[in-house]
This record gives structure tokens, sequence and C-alpha cells, in this order.
């Protein structure tokens, strides 16, 4: 009774997700959430291990809650998540401090390896693999503490069947495993009604989400060749019963959530542009939930480098099917992920990626210099590295391309009025208020006078001004407060203007 806890995390969405899960579990247990990681009584790490500099991190991090743990002895440290999925025992090897070691297939185990470790001392305990019948390891099994009332993340799929050779995913979250579609439907429907008005489905590759199901269902008829009544269609959804065929589900999955009373707001991340499928594309275009940005990781615009990479596209192939998103999708943002210097790319190779790069003005983009990852394809390939100040050079003339098309790409939306969900004051300015447009697009604007509006409250914003990586404005109208959790989630809030607020 009494104790606190504190998580930091490292990573992608799919962390940040896990770290919400890790949170509902101990305070379940009935510990309470510190102000700061240092002063809590478990303090929890949770890592990425996708670049070299993810292991700096979170030694370094270690390293600083060594001295914490010298004037707190009591105090716990846990270490969870990617790394410690494939560090192991390493982990305390190297940090010896450490009291916990779990990883990405035994989340739902973390207060009770915590208590353990109390109780017994350290412990590591890694799973190799998440097994579909073990309920608990899945995060719709799981509590959790959202770090937004009005939005949330919704893992639709845990693991990868990819083989990037840059990419240690798959050897630490394991083969693809598609959730039910009936499951998926009932969270973002309880989400719904708790107020939530924002979704983000979650996967490794979600636009793959349900084909392992669907290939499932397909081989369990019955004698008489069907299955039981509403068996497949709380597998794989109503649509899928007509046809049956093993396909993905994900755009199926998009209409369903989109339908739903209350979700105002729904986005994915990530899809891979091998499996951005024309049906995905129509149902972007034609559910007016679904937000009208698709990040599609590029990785490189040479052929023989995506070829290297194991990526299954071509550059042509991919710009064919960016082309036909947006000739769906009207006003569609779109973002990516580049890697520069993998190895064996020449000049040419990198060209070829500024050319793609400065094709398709993408409005924004997380870019990187390869590191190899033990346990990949491409850490084998140390006799084709690129030189470290070659790849930097080259970084940095990427940068600024894709810092051009952003700052264009947000210029062009000065004097329009967008749809904005609040997400607070600015960490920088309390008088500035935060909100994200549907196009993922970051906006800063003054505060009206008297409270501020609540985080998921949509406003209306005048842009006046553009940045590479924000937009300005100034408020036109804002809506009701969003819903509390007991309050069913309404889709027709009425607007007020801001000289009444």
């Amino acid at each position: 009774m009494g104790r606190t806890y504190a998580i930091r995390t490292f990573g992608c969405q799919m962390n940040e997700h896990d770290s919400e899960r890790i949170a509902g579990l101990l305070e379940d247990d009935g510990y309470q959430r510190a102000s700061a990681l240092e002063e809590a009584d478990v303090m929890v790490l949770n890592t990425c291990c996708i670049r070299e500099n993810a292991d700096n991190k979170l030694y370094g991090a270690l390293g600083r809650l060594k001295a914490v743990k010298t004037k707190r002895p009591g105090a716990l440290i846990a270490v969870a998540g990617c790394l410690a999925q494939k560090d192991r025992e390493l982990v305390r090897e190297r940090a010896g401090h450490v009291d916990v070691v779990f990883g990405t297939h035994n989340v739902h185990r973390a207060a009770e390896l915590i208590d353990h470790a109390r109780r017994h001392g350290p412990v590591v305990e890694i799973l190799t693999e998440t097994v579909r019948e073990d309920a608990e390891a899945f995060p719709s099994a799981l509590p959790a503490r959202r770090e937004a009332d009005h939005s949330a993340w919704v893992t639709i799929q845990i693991g990868c069947d990819n083989s990037c050779t840059f990419c240690i995913v798959p050897a630490v979250r394991g083969p693809e495993i598609s959730r039910p579609f009936g499951e998926l439907v009932d969270e973002v429907r309880d989400l719904a009604a708790s107020g939530v008005s924002e979704i983000t489905l979650l996967g490794q590759n979600v636009n793959s989400y349900g084909r392992d199901l669907a290939l499932s269902r397909r081989g369990s008829a019955n004698g008489n060749g069907t299955a039981p009544a509403g068996e497949d269609s709380w597998w794989c959804g109503e649509a899928w019963t007509s046809d049956r065929r093993a396909r993905p589900l994900f755009a199926d999955l998009l209409r369903a959530a989109g339908e739903i009373d209350g979700i105002r707001r729904v986005r994915f991340t990530s899809p891979h542009p091998k499996d951005l499928r024309p049906e995905t594309i129509a149902a972007m275009a034609e559910v007016p939930a679904v937000c009208e940005h698709l990040h599609l990781p590029l990785q490189s615009g040479s052929d023989s480098v995506l070829r290297a990479m194991q990526r299954g596209y071509t550059a042509e192939r991919y710009l064919e099917r960016l082309r036909a998103a947006r000739e769906a999708v009207d006003d569609l943002a779109v973002s990516t992920d580049i890697i520069v210097g993998f190895p064996g790319e020449t000049e040419s190779d990198f060209e070829q990626t500024l050319e793609v790069a400065a094709e398709v003005r993408y409005e924004s983009a997380f870019t990187f210099i390869f590191s190899p990852r033990p346990g990949t394809a491409a850490a084998g390939m140390g006799d084709r590295f690129v030189p470290h100040e070659v790849s930097v050079a080259r970084y940095e003339r990427l940068r600024r391309v894709i810092e051009r098309s952003s700052r264009l790409a947000n210029e062009a939306r000065i004097g329009r009025i967008e749809e904005v969900v609040v997400e607070g004051p600015s960490k920088k300015d309390p008088a500035v208020t935060t909100g994200r447009t549907r196009r993922n697009t970051l906006v800063h604007f003054p505060s009206p006078a008297g409270p501020a509006p609540q985080p998921g409250t949509y406003a209306r914003v005048e842009v006046t001004a553009a940045a590479a990586n924000f937009l300005q404005g100034e408020l036109v109208s804002i809506e009701d407060p969003p819903p509390t959790a007991a309050q069913s989630a309404l889709p027709d809030r009425r607007l007020i203007p801001v000289a009444t607020v």
C-alpha cells in the first residue's frame, strides 16, 4: 500500500502501448503513479532495440539509476520490452542493480514479476513466443492507464512475418498473430462508450491484419462445409463470410471501426507498401472517420537497395500505390521512414532516394542512419558498410529535401480552417494550446480567455503561419468539452463560437 511506480518508454507506438498496459497492471496491484522516475518505488524502463543508440540510451539510464538504487535500496528497477527480449541475461550482467527483466511476450506478468523480486530477489523471465490461446498475453486482456482520455491505441496484431534484413522485430516480437475481428470491434465500441473519440490501429504490419485468421477459418468448416453460425463473423467479420477468401481483413476493420458511434478519427500505423491493397485505399476514401494521413515507409528509393533489404517492392511500385491513394483520398498527407547508408548503398542509390522523396513531397519523415543490429541479416554485411561520414553527409542532404517539402506543404495550409483535436497546453508556453489536425500536423494557437480547452475537445482553427514541423493559427470555434468516462460518446456535439466561451 502506498507504493509508487514510474515508466520511461523508449521506441515505437507498440512500446508506448505496452507501457500503458504495464501501468494498468501496476495500478490494479495498488501502485500509484509517481511524478518522476527517480522518485518511484518501482522504476520501469520499457525498451526498444531497433537502432544501436537504443542500447546506449538504456544502459546510460541504468547507470544514472544506480545512484538512486544506492540511496534507496528498497526501490526496484525493471527492464522490459524489445531490448530485454534480445539481451535477456545480458541486461543484469551489464547492470547488476536491475531487479526484474521481462520481454515482449510476458508483459501480462509485470506485476507478478515485480512482486517476486520484492520478496525473493532479482528475476529474469523471457518467453520465446506468444501463443494465440494464451489470452492474457494479448493487450485486450490487460488493464491500461492511457495517457489521454480521448485517444487510445488498439493493438490489432502482434509480431511480424516479414523478413526485412535490417529489422530485429520478428526476432523480438515473434510471428504475426491477429486478434479476432469481433473482439477488436467490441474493444473500440467500449472505448467509444468511455469517451474515446480517436483510435489508432496498431501493429507491426497493420494492413496484413487478418490474413492468418482468414486462412485458419477457411480450414475450420464442419462436415457440411460451413462453420457454426456466427463463429466465422466473430473471427473474421461479417463481410468476409460472403467470400471466405484467404485475404487480409484490414479494410473491413477500417470500415467497422469507423462506423462506431462516437469514433471521429481512425488512424493506423504502420502499413507495408507491398500490402497496400485497393480495398484499403477505398476504405480510407469512403469512411469519413478514417483520417487523411498515410504513413508509408519507403526505406530506400533504389531498387537494388530495396532488394537487399528484402522489402518486396520496387520504387515504381511504391509510387504507383501512393498515386492510387492520393487519387482516391482527397487532401491526403503522406509521411515515411527512410534509412540512409544501408550496406552497399552507392551515391547513385542515394540519389534515387532523393528523387523519390522529392517526387512524393512528404509532409514528414523519420530518417535514420543505418546501424547494424545483431541477429539481423544486414549485420553480416560488414564488408559493404558505408563509411559513417558518408552516411552523415547523405543524411543531411535528405533532411534538407524532407524539410523543404514539409515546409511547403504546411505553408499551403495558411488561410485554411482546420479541425483540430486539443492535446493540451504547450510545454513551452501554457498560454498556447496545442492540437493535431486530421492530417496529423501539430497546431499551436493562443488559448481563449477563461478555462483552456480540455484535451479531447474538437476545435476549428484558422491557420495563419507555418513552419516545417507545425502550424500556427487562431481559434475560430470550439466544441462542448469531451464526454467523461461516465457518458456515452456523442457524434453530434455542437460548435460554440469562441466569443461566448
